[in-house]
């Protein structure tokens, strides 16, 4: 799954754009860039992309702003061999788990920050996802281990050790 939220500054909004693995709730990919364009969801694909290396087919949930309704999307798409995924017009509820990232983010980190610039943003957020939330966060859907702790372990169990 993918969004777009943002971030303030004194230097005006920062757009961070994540994609989140919804077995894990683990964000895979992220960018935070100062423009909310195509580009910002482009990177933080194309970090999910680089980071996971798919073998098959992945589908890529996200809304119908204009990010992920262009023409570059599509091609990042079809060139990664990943299968978009929308749901109907104002259909909020299939972003959920994007939307509840950004609001435990908001809530745990950015609220608290007066950010002085873009690049202390996104220092920061590299602090919450990298070093906090996925190693470490627990999540009640993860039976209370954090997504990094949940992947291992559902890695032994496939493996069968």
């Amino acid at each position: 799954m993918t969004d777009i939220t943002y971030i303030r500054t004194h230097q005006g909004f920062a757009y961070l754009a994540v994609v989140i693995d919804l077995f894990s709730r683990r964000v895979v990919g992220w960018s935070v860039q100062a423009r909310q364009t195509t580009n910002v969801v482009l990177q933080a694909s194309l970090s999910a992309v680089w980071r996971r290396k798919p073998k098959d087919r992945v589908l890529v949930h996200s809304d119908q702003g204009s990010q992920f309704t262009s023409m570059e999307w599509a091609s990042f798409l079809k060139h990664h061999d990943l299968q978009p995924s929308m749901s109907r017009r104002g259909n909020c509820h299939d972003n959920a788990v994007a939307e509840s990232f950004f609001n435990l983010l908001k809530r745990e980190r950015i609220r608290r920050t007066v950010y002085r610039s873009r690049d202390e943003a996104r220092r920061d957020v590299f602090d919450y996802i990298e070093m906090f939330y996925n190693p470490t966060r627990k999540h009640a859907r993860n039976g209370m281990l954090s997504p990094i702790e949940f992947e291992r372990q559902h890695k032994v169990k496939a493996e069968g050790v």
